[in-house]
C-alpha cells in the first residue's frame, strides 16, 4: 500500500520533542513543526527510498518536519524547474539557504542553471540559496563535470564582494569557498588564497551558538586528512 502524505504527518506528530523544536526554533525554523529528530526522518527516508510526488505533497504542507523529509526522499532527477522554483519560494530560510532546496537542487538537471540565477537575485534566501546550491554541486560532482574556469570567476567574485553581502549570503558563500577548497583539488590552493584575503567572515546566527568556519582552518584540516577531492555520494544529509 502506498505512503500518503496524511498517514506521515500522523507519523510526525507521535515522534516530535519539545527541546528539538525549542532547538530548530532557535536556528530559524518556523511553525508548523514538530520537532522531530533527523535520524527519526532517517528512518522514514530508509523505509520510502525515493517517491517524487509523496516528495512534492509533504513540501506542500508547510510543516518543516514534513518539509526536511520531502528534501530526503525527493527523486532529484526527476525534480522540474518549476518544482524546484516552487520550494524555493515555500521554504523557510533554513530550508532554502542552507539545506533541502540547495541539496535537491543540486541533485537535480537544474543545479547549475538555477546557481547562476538565484545567486544574482535580490532576495537574500534566493542568492544564498544559490552559493549553497553551488557547494553542494561541487562536492557531488566530478571534477570533469566542473567548469573550473567559471568555479575561478566565482571565488573570485566571493573575495571581492563577500564582506558587503546580506547575513545569509555572505554565510553561503563562505561555505562556497570551503566546499571548493575541500572538493575540488585543483582549485584548493586558489580557495585558500581567496580565504586569506577575506579574513574572518561576520554572521549573525541568531540565538544559536554556532559559529562560522574559518574557511583557511577547516580547508587545511581536510588536507591533513587526506579528504580534498573526495565526493560526496549525495549532498543530503
Amino acid at each position: 500500500m502506498a505512503e500518503t502524505a496524511d498517514a506521515i504527518i500522523e507519523e510526525l506528530k507521535t515522534l516530535g520533542h519539545a527541546s528539538i523544536k525549542k532547538v530548530l526554533l532557535n536556528h530559524g525554523a518556523q511553525e508548523p513543526l514538530f520537532g522531530v529528530k533527523v535520524e527519526d526522518l532517517k528512518k522514514i527516508q530508509k523505509r520510502i527510498k525515493q517517491d517524487y510526488q509523496l516528495a512534492l505533497d509533504l513540501f506542500a504542507t508547510g510543516i518543516y518536519d514534513a518539509m526536511y523529509l520531502a528534501g530526503l526522499i525527493a527523486d532529484d532527477q526527476r525534480m522540474t524547474k518549476r518544482d524546484l522554483q516552487r520550494w524555493l519560494k515555500q521554504a523557510p530560510r533554513t530550508l532554502s539557504c542552507g539545506s533541502t532546496v540547495p541539496w535537491v537542487t543540486a541533485g537535480s538537471k537544474f543545479g547549475r542553471e538555477l546557481a547562476l540565477e538565484w545567486i544574482d537575485s535580490k532576495q537574500e534566501s534566493s542568492a544564498a540559496a544559490g552559493w549553497a546550491t553551488l557547494s553542494s554541486l561541487v562536492s557531488i560532482q566530478d571534477d570533469s563535470e566542473l567548469d573550473l574556469d567559471e568555479l575561478r570567476q566565482l571565488l573570485q567574485r566571493v573575495q571581492q564582494t563577500i564582506h558587503s553581502e546580506p547575513n545569509e549570503v555572505r554565510s553561503s558563500m563562505n561555505g562556497f569557498v570551503i566546499s571548493l577548497g575541500t572538493y575540488v583539488k585543483d582549485l584548493t590552493e586558489l580557495a585558500i588564497q581567496a580565504g586569506t584575503v577575506i579574513g574572518k567572515v561576520s554572521v549573525d546566527k541568531g540565538k544559536t551558538e554556532c559559529k562560522v568556519p574559518d574557511a583557511v582552518a577547516y580547508i587545511q584540516k581536510a588536507q591533513q586528512r587526506g579528504t580534498i577531492g573526495k565526493k560526496r555520494k549525495s549532498a543530503k544529509c
